[in-house]
């Protein structure tokens, strides 16, 4: 069925820059418009058009770089990367750039897309945007913005708090700067960013069994596409370089590793990067809620953030077809009974009925091969569908996708207060999102070498023993809390690992399926055949 946005669909504020990802920020109320094309905001890469492979391409590029050419720019198809050559699903990028010899504006992929638009629906058909997308912590801004510890008044010489205003005075969050402006990490832990903050966990390492006590089980096997897996004591059994033909999966190891070297963007101030640790950190979720899981990890999340949708697509394709390879008996293949995957978009033509057809292709892959994929809805309050979460089938019956039978559903995952009776303030919503999970102040791995450039605000000594305030950037104890609907997809996915580990192996794709079927309806509220 076509999603057609309503008006309680608030839109998120999309005033995010992103480095050197060539992003841009569609504003529809002055982007280039066409008749019947109902725009809303997205962040793309401005020079790259995709085909998709599921299109002829050269018939495609044809028009698109016709199209071109009549804005004063040129099209020039890039070669596919040697690991995505041979992929069943995949998309190719098109460049678009200023003619030899000629002064033009910079080229906007949006523009070309609306002019193709224009000639006709089907012109479009396989030819979409480049989306950025965003990993899903609970959003901050950026830490040189925020005042530093040290210049805040020290506690000794606050107000006492009889002489501070009732709470019934102070402004109501609603009227507070959305949080793509204003973090809502301050209703949550003040003292990190995004936060992000480090605890001591005392409690005993999850048990994980033997592989003689395994006594012949199948361990459950989850897969994570995100900024990989760094050195911990607990997910020393994690496998970090999983290949498909001998091509790595998303980036190689020659790739300077966030999960290694906490800080590798931005200033030299020493501070660690906004999305370092977190593969990490959802990588212990899973282990604890299923500490006989198998773990894939995967990276492709970088340091600062965003995400090309051609290099996370590849990487999506390349998992998928592990996968169908395994369902079909090449010893190439790998079995991978959940996959979780922490980030999205907001599409700008949701209602298009061409929309993005390779991603649901891949995931639907997946799906019918007996794989449960979890995403996470996302952290922006709103309840505007995020993707790939809001491809799950909606409670309303009005999802862009309509379920196929027998086939699992995308399962998008909301996060819940630490009491798990309330929704986080900060979780997105709505009618697609069809499961909860806590997903605010949780606690999970950090990699032990992290620790940033922030100071304690106080250092002291007393008879030779060093004294200090709470140091908001150290995680050398190994563990830390973290806020975002990116950490209750992964907790529900080790639950659901967890339960398909109990409900003993399953022999082929249709029993996988069943299988998977009967815990999604003990955890979720969704229901087969409906």
């Amino acid at each position: 069925m076509v999603h057609r946005p309503t008006r309680r669909e608030r839109e998120p504020l999309l005033s995010v820059a992103y480095g050197s990802t060539e992003a841009r920020v569609l504003d529809p109320t002055n982007a280039v418009a066409v008749d019947g094309v109902n725009a809303r905001s997205t962040i793309y890469s401005s020079s790259v058009l995709l085909i998709s492979k599921s299109v002829d391409f050269e018939d495609t590029f044809k028009r698109i770089e016709k199209a071109a050419k009549g804005l004063g720019w040129r099209a020039i198809a890039e070669d596919e990367p040697e690991c995505a050559v041979g992929l069943r699903f995949g998309v190719r990028r098109v460049r678009l750039g200023v003619r030899p010899g000629k002064a033009a504006q910079a080229p906007d992929a949006w523009t070309v897309l609306q002019y193709l638009r224009s000639e006709g629906a089907e012109n479009v058909r396989g030819v979409s945007l480049e989306h950025v997308l965003v990993p899903a912590p609970i959003a901050d801004p950026k830490p040189h913005n925020q005042p530093h510890p040290h210049n805040q008044p020290h506690p000794h010489n606050q107000p006492h708090p009889h002489n501070q205003p009732h709470p019934h005075n102070q402004p109501h969050p609603h009227n507070q700067p959305h949080p793509y402006g204003q973090s809502f990490a301050d209703g949550y832990d003040p003292l990190g960013t995004g936060g992000r903050s480090p605890v001591a966990y005392v409690g005993a390492r999850p048990r994980r069994l033997t592989s003689a006590e395994m006594d012949g089980r199948e361990r459950p096997v989850v897969a994570v596409l995100d900024t990989g897996c760094g050195p911990h004591p607990w997910l020393d059994f994690v496998q970090r370089d999983a290949r498909l033909d001998g091509h790595p999966i998303g980036w190689p190891q020659s790739v300077p590793d966030s999960e290694v070297d906490g800080d590798q963007v931005g200033a030299l101030d020493g501070l660690i990067d906004p999305l370092a640790g977190h593969g990490t950190f959802i990588s212990g979720l899973i282990h604890q809620a299923c500490p006989d899981a198998e773990i894939l990890s995967w990276r492709i999340v970088p340091p600062e953030g965003p995400i090309a949708e051609t290099d996370w697509i590849t990487a999506l394709a390349q998992i998928a077809e592990l996968v169908d390879l395994y369902r079909n008996g090449d010893p190439r293949g790998r079995r991978i009974d959940v996959l979780n995957l922490s980030m999205g978009y907001y599409h700008e033509t949701p209602s298009d009925p061409y929309f993005d057809p390779t991603l649901y292709e891949v995931l639907a892959d997946l799906l019918r091969n007996g794989t449960v994929v979890v995403c996470a809805a996302g952290n922006d309050a709103t309840d505007r569908p995020v993707f790939p979460a809001a491809f799950a089938p909606w409670s309303d019956g009005e999802g862009p996708i309509t379920p196929e039978p027998g086939v699992l559903p995308i399962v998008s995952v909301g996060a819940l207060n630490p009491s798990g009776r309330s929704d986080a303030l900060f979780s997105n919503a709505g009618p697609w999102v069809r499961a909860y999970e806590i997903g605010a102040g949780v606690v999970s791995t950090f990699p032990p070498s992290f620790d940033g450039g922030y100071q304690s605000v106080i250092e002291t000594e007393f008879e030779g023993r060093d004294r200090a305030s709470l140091d908001i950037d150290d995680f050398t104890g190994g563990f830390g809390t973290w806020s975002g609907t990116s950490f209750a997809a992964p907790l529900l996915a080790g639950r659901i690992a967890q339960r398909l580990f109990e409900s003993g192996p399953a022999a082929d794709a249709a029993a996988a399926t069943k299988r998977a079927w009967a815990v999604l309806e003990q955890l979720t509220p969704l229901r087969s055949g409906q």
